[in-house]
């Protein structure tokens, strides 16, 4: 049996494996430093995908989830619209599951660190945000979520964050939150 000259395959390797991005540019996993990446791709990515694994009582973006904690973070807005955009690239894993998979957690953190160097994103993320975060999460969950899935926060001491879960369609999640970059960029001076 002859093998053809030249087999398809389903992943092309650059440094290691690559995922066309939404504007036709190549992520590279192992070198994403060196992807032409944009903001459009983070955004549209977000916007398509929905929280929770999508186990929430309708769907609601990562793009959604980002203006909401950005608008929390007020001191940190920029960098907390921004927390999330690697999952653009990796997908939202559940954190349950991510604590499973070591692998995941440091390819997602490369990402994370070539996206912040890419838009000037302070890095580690500021506590503060991982706070508004957590607020985010609790306002979340009482809202779209079955009921108890926020009884984490009152034991912890959480305090919901003042939000309205939208669930915006992709489309409209995507263009919020490509506004809200624009005007909080034009802040930073960046």
């Amino acid at each position: 049996m002859t093998m053809p000259k030249h087999s398809v395959v389903a992943v092309k390797t650059a440094v290691g494996p690559t995922i066309m991005l939404r504007s036709g540019a190549i992520l590279d996993f192992l070198d994403p430093w060196s992807s032409e990446f944009t903001i459009d791709d983070i955004a549209h990515g977000l916007s398509l995908i929905c929280r929770y694994s999508g186990q929430c009582d309708r769907f609601y973006s990562v793009a959604e989830h980002c203006v909401h904690v950005s608008e929390v973070a007020k001191d940190h807005a920029y960098a907390a619209l921004m927390h999330d955009a690697a999952e653009a690239f990796v997908g939202d894993v559940t954190r349950p599951l991510k604590q499973l998979l070591p692998a995941y957690k440091a390819i997602e953190s490369d990402v994370e660190i070539a996206i912040c160097n890419r838009f000037y994103v302070p890095y580690p993320i500021p506590d503060a945000v991982k706070k508004a975060d957590l607020r985010v999460l609790a306002a979340e969950q009482a809202q779209i979520m079955p009921a108890g899935a926020d009884g984490w926060a009152q034991a912890a001491g959480v305090i919901p964050a003042e939000i309205t879960v939208k669930s915006y369609p992709p489309s409209e999640a995507k263009a919020i939150f490509l506004q809200r970059f624009e005007r909080l960029r034009g802040a930073q001076g960046n």
